[in-house]
């Protein structure tokens, strides 16, 4: 069951004005975040400038925080990733119908474990 197209749009935006808040505008040219939309998933990918000529004209990527949206409930759950780029639920935060209050965890981030 796909995410509602309202529910889903909010939630693009609300993550995509926390992504540019969160980067200030003279590091752009070296970090940014990005919000990733894929199914009932939106990421947020911090993407780093390349350091050396060697490897190339792309940007590296690594997924940060996941929102992943459960349509029965009609919530959203907050994820982080480890080192080996996989998926968990953030123990700390319960699943909540608004993803702005996942956000505000995020940038809280008591734990270290988004932002380190």
């Amino acid at each position: 069951m796909p995410i509602p197209e309202l529910v889903l749009r909010a939630a693009e935006k609300q993550i995509g004005d926390y992504c540019e808040r969160r980067v200030p505008e003279r590091a752009r040219y070296q970090v940014r975040l990005e919000a990733v939309t894929d199914g009932n998933t939106i990421t947020i990918v911090e993407r780093r400038a390349p350091w050396r000529p060697e490897y190339g004209p792309e940007w590296s990527s690594r997924g940060m925080v996941r929102f992943r949206y459960e349509p029965r409930l009609g919530t959203w759950s907050l994820f982080w990733a480890d080192r080996h780029g996989r998926w968990h639920r953030y123990e700390f935060a319960q699943p909540s119908l608004d993803v702005g209050a996942l956000l505000v965890e995020v940038e809280r981030d008591p734990t270290s474990i988004f932002w380190g």
